[in-house]
């Protein structure tokens, strides 16, 4: 299928370190979206599918349906995200099925990128259904029935042992990953943080890659360090606290949208494009 698209990169969307299956040969990506092998390459403005899947799932996929533009202006504050803006323009958010992100983003919890997707991928070998080309995700029923020690073979390390517990969780329908959808975004990150191994970053992963809590601001290192750097003389806050306060920050200043800010901000750490050397000029926007 074709899709004529506006303001929309295949190549950042895929390689800005939000999702961790998509793999690129040539000018085709190939990844798995809802039990379906999905391979797609960009032709100018428009997107080309091979898939499964109908039109509408891939438009929601790829979030084709945000408004872009006015993203944009609201995010664009300053000379920083001016800069981000131009580079990485039509890089948009994915939205994730709960499940998988959520365990991914465990898997991801004091990992290296090339590691995560190498235990992730070793773990839908193992315990996910074969597709021909790819695995399926593993069901948390799947994972449920597993060990421990099981779960290490994917090189899941010490992750293992609380990936089990939201699988067992979820499984039993004590964690209902549905409810989050329905609260608003600081009760449903309460709701994540209550379970054994989900951190604050963990949780606005989440919600901001799944449940499109749009003004969650995930802050690991690279944020940390991006925003100490153009931000750090706006923000207050106790330095035990540092997270908390740069995500309460950036949602007063890039606004409703600040989720997309932080994956500009993300994404120029891990790129290959030089540094960014402005300096922002913050007006604080509540």
């Amino acid at each position: 299928m074709h899709i004529r698209t506006k303001d929309f990169d295949l190549d950042s969307t895929l390689d800005c370190g939000q999702v961790f299956r998509w793999k690129r040969s040539s000018e085709w990506w190939t990844g798995v979206v809802r039990g379906h092998i999905v391979r797609a390459r960009q032709d100018g403005s428009d997107l080309v599918v091979n898939t499964g899947l109908d039109r509408d799932s891939i438009v929601r996929y790829f979030r084709l349906d945000d408004d872009m533009e006015g993203i944009y202006s609201r995010i664009n504050t300053d000379p920083v995200m001016d800069d981000l803006i131009h580079r990485f323009r039509g890089l948009r958010l994915v939205r994730q099925q709960p499940w998988e992100c959520l365990i991914s983003y465990m898997a991801s919890s004091r990992n290296s990128i090339p590691n995560i997707k190498n235990s992730i991928s070793n773990l839908c070998r193992q315990y996910g259904d074969d597709l021909g080309r790819d695995f399926s995700f593993p069901t948390a029923e799947v994972l449920a029935r597993t060990s421990e020690s099981r779960l290490r073979e994917t090189k899941l390390g010490f992750r293992s042992v609380n990936i089990l517990e939201v699988a067992r969780k979820v499984d039993t329908g004590e964690l209902d990953l549905e409810a989050p959808f329905e609260l608003e975004y600081r009760e449903a990150k309460e709701l994540l943080m209550g379970v054994q191994g989900i951190g604050p970053k963990i949780a606005d992963c989440v919600l901001l890659f799944a449940y499109g809590k749009m003004e969650a601001f995930p802050v690991d290192t690279h944020i940390l360090s991006v925003m100490e750097e153009h931000y750090g003389s706006f923000i207050e806050g106790a330095k035990s606290k540092r997270g908390e306060a740069i995500s309460e920050f950036a949602r007063s200043y890039f606004g409703q949208y600040a989720g997309y800010a932080q994956q500009y901000l993300f994404n120029s750490r891990i790129s290959d494009y030089d540094t960014l050397t402005h300096s922002a000029d913050c007006t604080i926007t509540k």
